[in-house]
């Protein structure tokens, strides 16, 4: 009980914290509207091929996305030394990754909850028919993203161009979980049923299980050394 009370001290505080600015989620949400919206104008929204991809494509401005709101993830604790004081605290570093990483899943969420009705429109996509099966991936996917991207933002805190070094190893090790979200997403905007791509599925749930358990594992080192 005591780990998992840290672990919500910890959610909390981060979505306290990033509400009260709206920093990240501004930006995040800004740039994959507006990415969405630029990559439209290159395809006719009425050709079968442009819905065949746009599942694809869908996650790549997820993946881009999500940097923005995973780069703040402990940066926001170097003012004032208060990552060293959050290390120091009685939180074990495994609570305070999970807390990290659960904030960091609801901010990803909440801008792809808005960016799904825009992704409709502008590739003229009909999704709401397999909305369901959709958000099972679409959690699946985007935990895979943030656990994976959160143990990177603690790795590469400290380091000077961290804005360059986390996209580039999150979207390194992010291959095989996004491969997996991306044929499952376009499978169902296909009108498939999830039964159709169920090794996707299980490729996607052992991704996540395999590196949730990495992470929680080895924050200890990556935080404390």
């Amino acid at each position: 009980m005591t780990f998992w009370r840290h672990t919500w001290t910890v959610l909390t505080k981060d979505l306290r914290a990033e509400l009260r600015t709206k920093e990240a989620v501004n930006a995040s949400f800004s740039f994959a509207i507006t990415i969405l919206l630029l990559i439209s104008f290159a395809f006719d929204p009425t050709e079968e091929m442009t819905r065949e991809f746009s599942g694809g494509l869908l996650w790549i401005v997820f993946a881009f996305a999500a940097v923005l709101i995973l780069n703040r993830s402990y940066a926001r604790e170097l003012p004032n030394d208060c990552l060293d004081a959050l290390i120091a605290s009685p939180a074990p570093a495994s609570a305070i990754f999970l807390g990290k990483a659960l904030s960091n899943l609801f901010l990803l969420l909440a801008v792809e909850a808005v960016c799904f009705p825009v992704f409709g429109i502008f590739y003229n996509v009909r999704w709401i028919g397999q909305f369901w099966p959709l958000l099972l991936v679409v959690v699946l996917g985007t935990w895979g993203l943030t656990v994976v991207g959160t143990m990177f933002s603690a790795l590469t805190v400290n380091i000077r161009l961290r804005e360059v070094m986390l996209p580039l190893l999150l979207y390194t090790t992010m291959i095989p979980g996004l491969l997996a979200s991306m044929q499952l997403t376009v499978h169902l905007l296909a009108g498939e049923p999830l039964s159709t791509a169920f090794v996707w599925l299980r490729f996607l749930i052992g991704f996540d299980v395999i590196f949730t358990a990495l992470a929680l594992t080895f924050v200890d080192t990556v935080l404390v050394g």
